[in-house]
């Protein structure tokens, strides 16, 4: 069982070759789709735009609510919450992989773990070679590794090769503003369209195309990190999706 999808298989990671960058992303079963929670901070209008089926993954054949990739990443999160030692085995065998294809080809292997998903990684002991590390994260410090959360307070200072950039939505507003002043970047999904600019600024803060590439870490610090609304969040009326005071305005 192959934990990550290929660099190529999304459009938005395929940006990020042109920086010479393959970006390998393991997609679980997001909230509690595969009967354990994976995301803990999920909110209702989170859920409901979730990427979980965006592209392929949201494509059911007539009468059907599932297909092969739900099916696969339901399987992958099961192995993770009833054989985490298994699980953590193929993970590392994995990066080992996809470091080895990305070097191939003059590419840099860099990884997110948390595509459709929230668990805190740097909590999970794993072997290499016979040596226990503290993480995946500490298994491998020269690959760099990036993430979205909403879990704040993350004990992730230590780890160079991972950074971390924090996740509005719906009601969860408190947090952002913690998410800030312990020096955060916030990414804010957008209701314009793809036609249209980002904002210059949102809550004070400059904002960043992160439609752009994929490549978090590479964003400037103290931004807000702005996404265009795509597949079922275009339709968002919880308050995950942010309207620009400037597109409020137009439409007065």
């Amino acid at each position: 069982m192959l934990l990550f999808t290929s660099p190529v298989s999304n459009p938005k990671t395929a940006k990020s070759l042109s920086e010479n960058f393959a970006t390998y992303i393991l997609h679980l079963a997001p909230a509690s789709l595969s009967g354990h929670n994976t995301c803990p901070k999920a909110t209702a209008g989170c859920e409901a735009a979730c990427l979980n089926t965006a592209g392929r993954g949201g494509m059911f054949k007539k009468g059907e609510s599932t297909n092969v990739i739900q099916q696969a990443r339901i399987r992958k999160t099961k192995l993770f919450f009833s054989n985490r030692e298994l699980f953590m085995q193929q993970l590392v065998k994995d990066i080992q992989l996809a470091k080895k294809q990305a070097a191939k080809k003059g590419l840099t292997a860099v990884f997110r773990l948390n595509g459709t998903s929230d668990l805190s990684f740097e909590k999970y002991p794993v072997m290499v070679d016979g040596v226990e590390y503290s993480s995946i994260f500490a298994a491998f410090p020269e690959s760099q590794f990036y993430d979205y959360t909403k879990v704040l307070g993350r004990k992730v200072s230590h780890l160079a090769n991972y950074h971390l950039t924090f996740s509005a939505a719906d009601g969860n507003d408190a947090d952002v503003s913690k998410a800030i002043t312990n020096g955060m970047n916030v990414a804010v999904v957008f209701g314009i369209s793809k036609s249209q600019p980002m904002p210059a600024s949102y809550d004070t803060r400059p904002v960043y195309n992160g439609d752009m590439t994929d490549l978090r870490f590479l964003d400037p610090k103290g931004v807000v990190v702005g996404l265009y609304a795509k597949g079922r969040a275009k339709k968002d009326a919880t308050g995950f999706v942010k309207r620009p005071v400037f597109m409020m305005a137009m439409a007065a």
